[in-house]
């Protein structure tokens, strides 16, 4: 056998291996991104929001109808005191989940709570509202949401925390739980307060 031969067999059983080789890299490439993904600082909840640190957005939000609780507007928020303003609907499932922890901050009356009712029909929150309880001081309407595209609101729930001047200072995405609430949204709440 020749040494061209030899070195032609040597190249097939090398190409062969680099065949079987591939998919394994493969999975190797795709496993370490996935990894890296995992990374708790780039957790999705955490989306960045421009609006920190700004004034919140100019606003009148009519009153949710079958409910005693006025409407909603910019100069609510300028009020000089702290408060929570929360993105919500009755169909949204999250919402839910994070009613009762509302309902218990609303309660214990550390902050005014004011609701935006998103893309949502006024007779469907207000008989959600009959049924689980108001946490809300205020709540306005948004149909059609264009106060929450304002808001950059990306799907509800959605919290802002607002300082009295009318800044916002928070933005929680999703739903609050208990974690949420007293490790940072009733922190910061004390803090601008002092």
């Amino acid at each position: 056998m020749s040494a061209t031969a030899k070195d032609t067999i040597k190249d097939g059983i090398v190409a062969r291996r680099l065949i079987y080789l591939a998919p394994i890299l493969f999975f190797v490439v795709v496993s370490g991104y996935f990894l890296w993904g995992l990374n708790p600082e780039r957790d999705p909840r955490v989306l960045p929001s421009v609006m920190i640190d700004k004034p919140a957005p100019e606003f009148t939000a009519g009153p949710l109808a079958g409910t005693a609780v006025p409407g909603l507007a910019t100069a609510d928020l300028k009020s000089g005191q702290v408060t929570l303003f929360n993105v919500f609907a009755s169909w949204c499932i999250p919402c839910r989940a994070e009613h009762p922890f509302l309902m218990d901050l609303a309660q214990r009356g550390e902050v005014a709570i004011f609701g935006l009712n998103y893309k949502n029909k006024p007779e469907e929150a207000s008989a959600w509202l009959r049924d689980l309880g108001n946490p809300y001081t205020r709540i306005g309407t948004d149909e059609k949401g264009r106060i929450g595209i304002d808001w950059g609101v990306s799907g509800v729930p959605e919290t802002f925390v607002i300082d009295g001047t009318g800044r916002i200072r928070y933005r929680h995405w999703g739903p609050i739980d208990k974690d949420a609430l007293e490790r940072t949204i009733l922190p910061l709440i004390e803090e601008l307060r002092g």
